[in-house]
C-alpha cells in the first residue's frame, strides 16, 4: 500500500439490502459489487471501505430468526463473503447497523461472525473519521427517521413502525412476487416513499396483471376522459341555455375522418355521459370528504406523517453535529436512498443513495391512466478524501443498465413519451480543510 501525505481514503457505500424471503432473496447488483470489492483489493491508494448501514435485509426474514440469518446469507451469497475476506485482508472494511440489519448492534456474536470475513462490525449509532485536519461524521441516518428511530438502540426486541411494515408487506411481496404475470411485487422495497405504494399496485396490476382485451379496450375512453369532462360540462351549460355547444361544426370535423371520427365520437359521447354522472355524484361526495377531513383535523388525528422529510431531519442533524464538533467537514448517511449533497452551514451533508432498484413516478401525458413507474439503478460510490484543495466528496457511479426494456411496456414508453427519467449523481464538492468561523466555506 503506498502511503498517502494527506491521509487515508473513504469509500462510503449503504442500503444495499442483501437478503430476504424468498424473491427479496436475488441481488441484481452482486456482479457489480464483487468487481468493486476485487478493484479495492489491488488498490494502491491507503483505503478504508465503509458501509454505511443495512448492508444486509435482515428484517426481511420473517421464516428464520436470529443468527440462522447470517447462515443463510453466507450460504446463499458465499461468493460475496469469500470476496469480503479476501479484500479485508487489503484494506480496512469497517459496517455500521442501519434498521434494517439492527440485529448487528443487538448481539456480539455477530461481531465475531463478521470478523471472521474480515469486516469490522462496529456498534454504535455513529462513528468518526479524519481527513486532513478535519473529520467525517458517519452514520445511517435511521434514528433521525421517526418511524425507524430506536429509542433504545441495540435492544433486540424494540419494534419501530418499519420493522412491521417490512415483516408484513416487503417480506410478503418477497413470498408473493413470482405468482404474477411478471415477477414485480418483489420491487416494493424500491418504492419510496411508502406513501406511493397503492399508486405503484395500481399501475403494476394495469400495465401488467389486467387482462390484456380488458386494457385496451379501456385506454382509449381514460386517455380522452380529460376531454369528455369539458364536454360534460359544456353540455349542462347548454341544457341550461348559459351557452350553445356548436355541435355541428365537431360532427363535420370528426365526419371527415371517417370510421376513426366515428370511434372518437362514440367515444366521447359515452365518456361524457359518464363523466357528467361522476361529476353529479363526485361534488357531493368530495364536499362530505372535505368535512371529514377537518373534523379529524380539529381532533388532531392526523398530525404525524408516514414518511420522513428527506432532507430537513438531517440538515437539523448535521447542524448539531457542526456546532458540536466544528471540526467535521462532512455528515455522510444513508437511509433515504437519495443520493445527494447539500450545503450546511459551510459544510457538506452527503447521502450514499442505494445499491437498489430505484423507481421513478411519471404522470402520463394526457388522460386519468395510472402513473408509470420507470426502474434504473445508481450504483455509486461516494469518495471522500483530503486534496491539496481542501476535502473532497466525489460520487463514482458503477455502471449498470437500467432495466426499462424488460420492465416497462411499449404502451408505459409511448403514454410518457418525452417524461423518461435521466437520474444524474450529484457533482464534485470541496470543502476548505480549515475549521470554518461563520463564513461559508464550500465549492464546486
Amino acid at each position: 500500500m503506498a502511503d498517502d501525505a494527506n491521509g487515508p481514503v473513504y469509500y462510503v457505500i449503504s442500503d444495499l439490502h442483501i437478503g430476504g424471503d424468498e424473491q427479496l432473496a436475488k441481488v441484481d447488483f452482486l456482479d457489480e459489487l464483487l468487481e468493486f470489492l476485487e478493484r479495492l483489493e489491488t488498490t494502491d491508494e491507503d483505503v478504508e471501505l465503509l458501509i454505511n448501514g443495512d448492508a444486509f435485509g435482515l428484517w426481511e426474514f420473517t421464516e428464520i430468526d436470529g443468527l440462522a440469518k447470517f447462515d443463510f446469507l453466507t450460504e446463499t451469497y458465499p461468493e460475496l463473503f469469500e470476496q469480503l475476506r479476501a479484500t479485508g485482508e487489503s484494506i480496512p472494511i469497517t459496517l455500521l447497523p442501519g434498521n434494517h440489519d439492527s440485529e448487528f448492534a443487538a448481539y456480539d456474536k455477530y461481531v465475531q461472525r463478521l470478523a471472521d470475513y474480515n469486516v469490522d462490525l462496529v456498534q454504535s449509532k455513529s462513528i468518526t473519521r479524519p481527513v486532513g485536519d478535519r473529520t467525517i461524521w458517519f452514520e445511517h441516518g435511521h434514528q433521525q427517521d421517526p418511524n425507524n428511530r430506536f429509542e433504545d438502540f441495540g435492544n433486540p426486541y424494540e419494534t419501530p413502525l418499519g420493522y412491521f411494515y417490512n415483516t408484513h408487506v416487503t417480506s410478503r411481496a418477497g413470498q408473493l412476487s413470482e405468482r404474477g404475470r411478471y415477477n414485480w411485487l418483489k420491487d416494493v422495497q424500491a418504492v419510496t416513499p411508502t406513501e406511493r405504494v397503492p399508486h405503484w399496485l395500481l399501475s403494476k396490476y394495469f400495465y401488467r396483471e389486467m387482462n390484456p382485451v380488458l386494457r385496451y379496450a379501456v385506454i382509449p375512453f381514460l386517455l380522452l376522459f380529460n376531454i369528455s369532462i369539458i364536454l360534460a360540462v359544456l353540455a349542462g351549460l347548454d341544457v341550461a341555455g348559459i351557452w350553445t355547444m356548436p355541435v355541428e361544426t365537431a360532427d363535420a370535423i370528426l365526419s371527415q375522418l371517417g370510421l376513426i371520427g366515428e370511434a372518437v365520437h362514440f367515444i366521447l359521447v359515452v365518456n361524457a355521459a359518464v363523466a357528467g354522472v361522476i361529476l353529479l355524484v363526485g361534488i357531493p361526495v368530495y364536499l362530505i370528504l372535505r368535512d371529514i377531513g377537518e373534523t379529524v383535523d380539529r381532533f388532531g388525528l392526523s398530525e404525524s406523517d408516514l414518511t420522513v422529510d428527506p432532507d430537513e431531519p438531517y440538515k437539523e442533524a448535521a447542524r448539531e453535529v457542526f456546532a458540536d464538533r466544528p471540526e467535521t467537514a462532512v455528515f455522510c448517511y444513508g437511509h433515504t436512498h437519495r443520493p445527494k449533497v447539500n450545503e450546511v452551514e459551510g459544510r457538506l451533508l452527503v447521502n450514499t443513495g442505494t445499491w437498489l432498484k430505484r423507481l421513478h413516478r411519471r404522470d402520463v401525458i394526457v388522460g386519468v391512466l395510472p402513473p408509470v413507474f420507470y426502474p434504473s439503478y445508481q450504483l455509486c460510490v461516494v469518495r471522500i478524501a483530503s486534496e491539496p484543495e481542501g476535502v473532497v466528496v466525489e460520487y463514482e457511479e458503477i455502471e449498470k443498465p437500467s432495466p426499462s426494456t424488460d420492465e416497462i411496456t411499449l404502451t408505459e414508453r409511448l403514454l410518457t413519451l418525452g417524461r423518461e427519467p435521466n437520474p444524474e449523481l450529484p457533482d464534485r464538492s470541496v470543502v476548505d480543510d480549515e475549521i470554518p468561523d461563520a463564513a461559508s466555506n464550500v465549492r464546486d
